[in-house]
């Protein structure tokens, strides 16, 4: 897609503070963090979104998810992250290239944290 964003960065047309490339998989960190760590994994292959992932997309879903424990422990994520897939207009989805979220370090709890006992 040639109006892709994440197409564009993928591309190296649009720069991006890497972290992480191989034949399936881009991460990188996101201009507009939202924790102390944050950072996206994208596929490589331009899905639209989770909605649109087809089961010839598994291997590439589960290699990203795989990925983000270790990326995030290497990012300084050992005592836990959050993994988050905006998907579509009401699932807060602005670019729509599939990527999942990984945030993590000292922040504020939210509403849908709780503090462990």
């Amino acid at each position: 897609m040639t109006d892709c964003l994440f197409c564009k960065i993928i591309a190296g047309t649009l720069p991006s503070s890497k972290i992480y490339e191989d034949e399936d998989v881009y991460a990188f960190h996101d201009i507009r963090p939202a924790a102390a760590v944050h950072f996206m994994i994208i596929p490589k292959r331009h899905i639209a979104s989770l909605a649109d992932a087809r089961p010839e997309d598994a291997a590439v879903l589960g290699k990203i998810l795989v990925l983000a424990g270790r990326l995030a422990s290497e990012q300084g994520l050992t005592e836990g992250f959050r993994t988050i897939v905006n998907t579509g207009r009401i699932g807060c989805q602005e670019v729509y290239h599939l990527h999942v979220h990984i945030l993590g370090g000292p922040q504020p709890l939210g509403p849908l944290l709780t503090k462990p006992a």
